[in-house]
């Protein structure tokens, strides 16, 4: 069959049509642009009108009358004032054009970008949070992602907060449960952060939050504290429900610090931090030690021989910093004797009634740094270990008021002796560990993934029973060392106390097994203070319990 020729109208029309057509549209632009004023004046008009008469609606019928009568009075001022007519016409099309203004709309859900994201995380979570047997699953396969993710948020194409609704039948009372949706979570969110999980278990929900990272800015300097306070370091604002002034650089803000309590009422009266080399142990104990000679006094050990502790020799307040082997022990076994006289003294100043001496309120510290070392060098040559002369401080410190701090790295972590794990109930992580050494340590796996590589002092704390925290330790570097900067060296200077005038004399020591002693202890007890027939120490423990403020503690004297 032949195709019938189209009309003339329509063959040879088209172009002026077409024509018509553009010259229709770029009028209507034009008259669009130059009627653009008076639309969105229109429009704002609209829009007051809509609004006025919502208020009107709303407004209580005994109360119309009151309105409607301040409204007429309002235009008869306006009418009877000079100009008034022209300054209201002026004000109602100013607000009119305002309200009638084009708004940027505001984007309510996610790109192609982030759907994709969100729907390989649902498909993802389906192995774990679905099984054959339910009849409506919230999570299956090619099923809906916005049923099962409540909220989410992101930031330049990445996950930074995700709210996810799971089955009850979910086992996330199961810590291994949990921990591999943790870990899913963090693979497919994105490595190189630290995610924090929060656990609903009520409402069967699931919050995962990207924390921000905690400062490393801030320096050792004095913390607004009360006596018996120590701030090991800083952690995150919603953590704890406590800020202090401090100095980061030039400015001064407040932190959130992780404060530990010791003394006679606390519960947690000793410390023990772990971690790799360089992981920021030394810098703690250093910060400790830096706080607690405000109003104490401070034994030093560092087994590591590493002189680190340098700087605090020979400073007021400072009784000893040893190193080797003899000078460790002289000075730990004097440190039990010392924990021994003021259990004793204070027990006999409670039953004459009297106070108890200000010599035996002064705080004690007792710090040891790499115990492993000397108990390993104490074990060849058939010398007790030095844990072992800790053994009355740390059950009885807290009533002498004498606090220990140990450190010690993961590789000897199984060196330390039963006594030091029982009764070190705040416990310290520094350095990058993973999941299992920090619950080795902690008790519990944190609430965050931990990342693989972290500054010097970061890492986790928890206090006797209490959650575990994220943790920053405050810069405290070796003022000698040549690495350390001039505004942390300085820093560190400025908080040492001046140094001893004269230095006493001391018995004399063997000199083939350790290194030189910076400051010499006595080690024998004062026979005044402890005669031979006392009552032992084991059965006037529970009537040692001081209670009064704290003040200087002075060590026994020597036998002559």
């Amino acid at each position: 069959m032949a195709r019938r020729p189209l009309p003339r109208i329509l063959s040879s029309g088209s172009a002026s049509i077409t024509r018509s057509r553009e010259i229709a549209r770029t009028a209507a632009d034009s008259a669009t642009d130059v009627l653009h004023p008076l639309i969105t004046v229109v429009r704002g008009l609209r829009l007051l009108a809509v609004s006025g008469r919502q208020k009107w609606v709303a407004t209580p019928k005994e109360r119309r009358g009151p309105k409607l009568f301040l409204g007429a009075a309002c235009v008869l001022v306006v009418a009877l004032v000079p100009y008034g007519p022209i300054l209201a016409l002026i004000t109602v099309m100013g607000a009119a054009a305002w309200k009638g203004r084009e708004r940027t709309p505001v984007r309510t859900g996610p790109d192609e970008t982030e759907t994709a994201r969100l729907r390989s995380l649902y498909e993802a979570l389906v192995p774990y949070f679905s099984t054959a047997d339910d009849p409506d699953p919230l999570f299956a396969h090619g099923g809906d992602w916005a049923k099962a993710f409540d909220g989410y948020a992101f930031d330049d194409g990445r996950l930074t907060r995700l709210q996810v609704s799971y089955p009850a039948y979910f086992t996330d009372g199961e810590a291994a449960a949990r921990s591999r949706i943790e870990q899913l979570l963090h693979t497919k969110s994105g490595r190189g952060r630290e995610y924090h999980f929060s656990w609903d278990e009520e409402a069967n929900r699931l919050v995962m939050t990207v924390l921000d990272a905690l400062p490393t800015t801030i320096a050792a300097q004095r913390f607004v504290t009360a006596p018996g306070e120590t701030v090991l370091g800083f952690t995150d604002p919603d953590a704890v429900s406590r800020t202090v002034p401090v100095r980061d650089g030039d400015t001064t803000v407040d932190a959130s610090p992780v404060v530990w309590r010791t003394g006679g009422r606390s519960t947690e009266p000793h410390l023990l931090a772990v971690g790799h080399p360089g992981g920021g142990t030394t810098t703690l104990i250093r910060s400790i030690a830096l706080q607690a000679l405000q109003n104490g006094d401070v034994i030093v050990v560092d087994g590591g021989g590493t002189g680190e502790y340098g700087a605090l020799a020979g400073r007021t307040g400072v009784l000893a910093v040893e190193s080797g082997l003899g000078g460790a022990l002289a000075t730990l076994e004097w440190a039990a004797h010392e924990t021994e006289r003021r259990l004793i003294t204070a027990n006999r100043a409670r039953q004459n009634g009297h106070p108890v001496p200000d010599d035996i309120r002064r705080p004690l510290w007792i710090l040891l740094d790499r115990p492993g070392v000397l108990g390993h060098l104490a074990a060849a040559d058939g010398r007790p270990d030095p844990q072992e002369l800790l053994r009355i401080p740390l059950r009885h410190g807290r009533a002498a008021q004498v606090t220990v701090v140990l450190a010690e790295q993961f590789d000897a972590l199984d060196t330390l002796t039963e006594t030091v794990r029982t009764h070190t109930r705040a416990r310290a992580v520094l350095g990058p560990a993973s999941r299992e050494q920090i619950e080795a340590v902690l008790g519990v796996e944190p609430h965050t993934t931990p990342p693989s590589e972290v500054p010097a002092g970061r890492g986790y704390v928890r206090l006797g029973v209490g959650p575990v925290l994220r943790l920053q330790v405050p810069a405290t570097p070796d003022p000698y060392d040549d690495a350390t900067s001039e505004a942390h060296r300085q820093a560190v200077l400025g908080l040492l106390p001046d140094r001893h005038s004269s230095v006493e004399a001391a018995p004399a020591r063997e000199h083939a097994d350790e290194g030189p002693a910076t400051e010499q202890v006595p080690v024998a007890v004062d026979t005044a203070a402890r005669p031979v027939d006392a009552v032992p120490v084991e059965a006037m423990v529970a009537e040692a319990r001081p209670s009064e403020p704290l003040a200087k503690a002075q060590p026994a004297g020597a036998e002559s």
